[in-house]
């Protein structure tokens, strides 16, 4: 029975990877409150593992006194020199206890107390396995369902794959392998809490870097995804070496690297755009495939407005004001599409605005900042509006009336309906994409290639 316990503390060691000494500290301990639960925490008794026999060995000690007050924790003279001639009064005597009177049910407990204690030191084994591999790949198998997401089966312990961080769409089964990153790894009371995504932007970043060598190695680098995930995404990069073109590296022969993070997406498109340090310069290669005529920008408020040819509004838009999204996504700025036409009329109407501001002896941002963002927009505003504007007088509201009838002569006519905004009516309004999280950014790019991948 000894020799059976010692070959079970190592192979228990050996299959669970838990250090032998502990699990001989936690079957000590564990036969240790079994013996307290059945005779009392004032019984002193020390536990211990024969390395050489295989056996518990439990002692019981006890106080030499002349008189016993507690026979638990006290022995008289008399009695305690029948075990030991050479004993003296206060001496402590250990006697051996036979666990094997500690009944079924201090057995039962001593049984719990040490699968509990393993469990809990294989858990801090996975725990610190599994701690530093955050922004890593994973593949495990559909193990079930619960309310939050999918529970997946990596062979030592499970992850949790959130709702949250599905691909929109994609439908799994019970027994379907899945690849995921790692985003966090939780020391929770269940257990370590391994928690995976298949649609964070650096999960495209982690799979470019398994397939594509340049940019493991650091030749190419990726300096921002943004992705809609299941559908669409860009990725800007830039090569370390002029001699690398970094389109055509990720891209890969005819497709072939590419195509791997793709398969990997269920088919999410990836447009591939060359990184620059002039913010212009990116917004162009970002809302590639459309024409981009000029843009201006505003370093203040990271707003870029970015005019077109009318016919290529619905191109820089992209279906759902996907393409904009993403390229505001990517670069980290706000943009505004205008049409060429749009755009000067926009600018004209300023204009006229500012003309207005001067014959009012009134700065043009207080009339943009109470709410008139054109000339036709004051025009038709009610006294009382204009008279609430800061700095405001019956004197320059006058002239500011007189001056109404020449800069903006439309404002006697009939106010429209205004239109219903529909897909078709998108060159009425600027399309406004916005984001919070910055582009990356370093030195300069290599020589720019504005090829796309294949849809």
């Amino acid at each position: 029975m000894a020799t059976e316990l010692k070959k079970a503390i190592d192979q228990i060691s050996k299959d669970r990877g838990i250090d032998r000494d502990l699990l001989i500290d936690t079957l000590e301990d564990a036969v240790r409150s079994s013996v307290l639960r059945k005779y009392g925490d004032d019984f002193d008794v020390e536990v211990q593992f024969n390395d050489e026999t295989g056996e518990i060995e439990v002692y019981h000690f006890k106080i030499v006194v002349e008189e016993v007050e507690d026979p638990n924790t006290e022995i008289n003279l008399e009695d305690a020199r029948q075990h030991d001639p050479n004993v003296q009064l206060d001496d402590d005597m250990g006697f051996r206890l036979d666990v094997t009177d500690l009944g079924r049910i201090a057995a039962q407990s001593a049984k719990q107390v040490i699968i509990q204690r393993m469990r809990d030191a294989e858990q801090e084994i996975i725990y610190e396995e599994y701690k530093g591999r955050e922004n890593e790949i994973v593949s495990g198998i559909i193990q079930r369902r619960d309310r939050t997401g999918w529970i997946i089966n990596l062979g030592r312990t499970e992850a949790l794959l959130p709702r949250e961080e599905q691909i929109p769409k994609e439908r799994y089964k019970r027994g379907d392998r899945v690849q995921g990153f790692i985003i966090s790894v939780l020391k929770e009371g269940r257990g370590p809490q391994i928690y995976i995504s298949r649609s964070h932007p650096d999960y495209m970043r982690a799979l470019f870097r398994r397939e594509v060598p340049e940019v493991s190695d650091g030749t190419v680098k990726i300096m921002g995804v943004a992705r809609d995930p299941g559908s669409r995404a860009k990725v800007a990069v830039m090569s370390t070496d002029r001699d690398v073109d970094p389109v055509g590296a990720c891209v890969g022969i005819r497709g072939s690297r590419i195509q791997a993070v793709v398969q990997e997406f269920r088919g999410e498109r990836i447009d591939i755009v060359v990184w620059r340090p002039d913010i212009a310069d990116f917004a162009r290669n970002a809302l590639n495939p459309a024409v981009i005529t000029r843009i201006a920008v505003d370093e203040d408020e990271q707003l870029l407005e970015v005019v077109v040819p009318d016919d290529q509004l619905t191109l820089a838009i992209g279906r759902k004001g996907q393409n904009v999204k993403l390229a505001s996504k990517l670069l980290g700025w706000k943009i505004d599409i205008f049409t060429e036409s749009r755009y000067g009329e926009l600018h004209a109407d300023r204009e006229r605005l500012e003309q207005l501001a001067s014959v009012a002896e009134i700065n043009v941002e207080k009339f943009l900042s109470a709410g008139f963002d054109s000339a036709i927009d004051l025009a038709r505003a009610s006294e009382e509006q204009i008279m609430a504007v800061e700095g405001m007088n019956g004197r320059k509201y006058d002239n500011l009336k007189a001056a109404f009838k020449l800069l903006v002569p439309e404002a006697d006519e009939d106010v429209a309906e205004e239109p219903v905004e529909s897909a078709e009516d998108v060159d009425e309004q600027p399309v406004t994409q916005d984001t919070e999280q910055p582009a990356e950014s370093t030195e300069e790019a290599a020589p720019e290639n504005e090829d796309n991948t294949p849809s």
